[in-house]
């Protein structure tokens, strides 16, 4: 158990990193004490005093909203992590708290949960990675048992396979591509292929180790090339993007007979930007750039191979439902970029851990729309007496068209977000790019437009900055919160400042509103001139 309580460290450190406070999550992973409390239901939740319970097992019923619909699991304190659909539209994903997986019927809105005969009892694993094959079999990975999993719907069978460790593995995110699998071993700090075709042999493998000892290993993505991109960091202190021409080294490989060549002839690492800490999710669109999310701020990076430049971009501010600030001391919350991918029309899809939300980016028109989600349990936050306060722990989630399924890690819920559903409001810019000299200001406008017929609905302004020396305001005469009319666009005067140290360079702002469920935005260029 030793193990998971390093991992929720690293992973779980904290509900919201701010400015000035940070408050600690309890370990659930530490041996259970049996004097506690607890009522014996016949179900996972005895895996936990009745006192911890609403904390790890759900706080209420599934909520929805008009984008938004979540699923409450049959068996009771699941806790599901990783998710993904079949070729069907079938909803699989995998549970924590009894190393089952479950798949979802979107069509009869029905669950079937398969159960483990083989999964020690009592015993918690996340499960961060999983995929579909094309034989129709499902594989996921086991950070505790130090293992992949292979389900076969067939005949509803688990197999577990060792996974191949030289010392304090983790197995994590896991793609099956082609004829292989690959797995980024976030403390062993390598990716590694597998072959699942020699499951009744020796299961070969190749790992590829990170360029630094002592740190962690990321998630990974595959460029038009066919080369792995994964990041490679320390804590709170950075890291490199690592290129591996997986093509160039596994032809020579053939060339040569099957023999050992040097990785490092094959492996490319460029430094990441000073502030991006934590670059857990990546992906990469088809237009050629490299995105990067970090979990320890509300960033989101680009990067252009071809220019070699970052740019960095900005979620909103995080509702104050969703980490309550009962206590006064949470200064400057944020959002926490999680995991990113993207879907059919190439836009980026992430969660934001800290927000309760799921967010679409469009690359093309630098257009946010951040989705809202309902359930929220006030354990995980900072709510005192608020109701409706909290997060869910939406720490998964895949795209299938123009549906994002996630789970709720605490809530023991599934969900889905439907991005076809119209949105209540547009944002139009006054111009997508301005130009500005440090200790300049400048005066910008932007126009709100509702899209729907309802009368009134109350909105609030999103103003946020990617850097300390660019600020945004709303002119002194705009309400930061106000109720939109159905007919009346309203545009928003606000002005645009660079401060005296202010670094020549290219920025962004992004400018929008929202509402209680959706949050719609766009993304300004601002170019402080040197």
């Amino acid at each position: 158990m030793k193990k998971m309580g390093l991992v929720f460290a690293i992973f779980f450190g904290v509900i919201m990193l701010t400015s000035t406070a940070m408050f600690a999550l309890p370990n659930m992973m530490e041996p259970l004490n049996n004097d506690s409390e607890r009522t014996i239901t016949g179900t996972p939740a005895d895996n936990f005093p009745d006192a911890q319970r609403a904390q790890f097992c759900g706080s209420g019923d599934s909520k929805s909203t008009t984008y938004v619909t979540e699923y409450t699991i049959p068996t009771a304190c699941t806790m599901p992590v990783a998710i993904v659909t079949d070729f069907e539209g079938n909803v699989w994903f995998a549970q924590t708290n009894t190393g089952n997986l479950a798949k979802f019927d979107p069509v009869t809105e029905s669950f079937t949960e398969y159960d483990n005969p083989i999964w020690p009892p009592n015993t918690r694993s996340m499960m961060w990675g999983i995929d579909y094959a094309p034989d129709g079999s499902i594989w996921y990975t086991d950070e505790l048992l130090d293992s992949v999993w292979r389900f076969s719907p067939q005949d509803e069978s688990y197999q577990r396979i060792p996974y191949p460790s030289e010392g304090n593995s983790l197995p994590q995110k896991l793609k099956v591509v082609g004829s292989q699998i690959i797995i980024n071993d976030f403390t062993g700090n390598k990716i590694t292929f597998l072959d699942p075709n020699q499951l009744d042999e020796e299961l070969p493998y190749l790992s590829i180790p990170s360029p630094f000892d002592g740190s962690f290993t990321g998630d990974f993505a595959i460029d038009e090339d066919n080369n792995i991109l994964y990041t490679n960091w320390l804590p709170q202190q950075g890291g490199v993007l690592v290129k591996f021409d997986q093509e160039g080294y596994f032809l020579s490989v053939r060339n040569t007979g099957g023999g050992f060549l040097p990785l490092e002839n094959y492996i490319d690492v460029l430094p990441l930007p000073n502030n991006l800490l934590t670059p857990n999710g990546i992906v990469v669109t088809d237009a050629g750039k490299i995105w990067l999310v970090d979990t320890s701020s509300s960033n989101f990076f680009s990067f252009d191979p071809e220019n070699e430049v970052f740019t960095q971009y900005v979620t909103s501010d995080p509702p104050l439902l969703t980490y309550g600030n009962s206590s006064g001391v949470i200064k400057t919350p944020i959002s926490r970029p999680y995991w990113i991918e993207t879907n059919d029309l190439g836009q980026l899809v992430f969660n934001e851990q800290t927000a309760n939300r799921l967010a679409v980016m469009d690359p093309k028109s630098e257009s946010l729309v951040e989705y809202f989600i309902p359930s929220m349990n006030p354990n995980w936050g900072d709510c005192g007496e608020l109701d409706n306060c909290g997060l869910a722990q939406i720490f998964d989630f895949t795209v299938d068209g123009d549906k994002i399924w996630f789970t709720e890690w605490v809530e023991n819920n599934i969900g889905v977000v439907d991005t076809s559903i119209e949105l209540p409001l547009d944002i139009e810019l006054e111009s997508n790019i301005i130009s500005l000299n440090a200790g300049q200001s400048r005066g910008f406008t932007f126009v709100v437009s509702p899209q729907t017929s309802q009368d009134l609905f109350d909105v609030s302004l999103i103003l946020s900055e990617t850097h300390e020396f660019l600020t945004v305001a709303s002119d002194s005469n705009v309400p930061r919160t106000f109720q939109l009319d159905f007919d009346a666009p309203r545009p928003i005067a606000a002005t645009i400042s660079a401060s005296e140290n202010a670094p020549p360079g290219t920025y962004k702002i992004l400018l929008g509103a929202q509402t209680d469920e959706v949050s719609v935005s766009k993304f300004l260029t601002v170019v402080i001139e040197s």
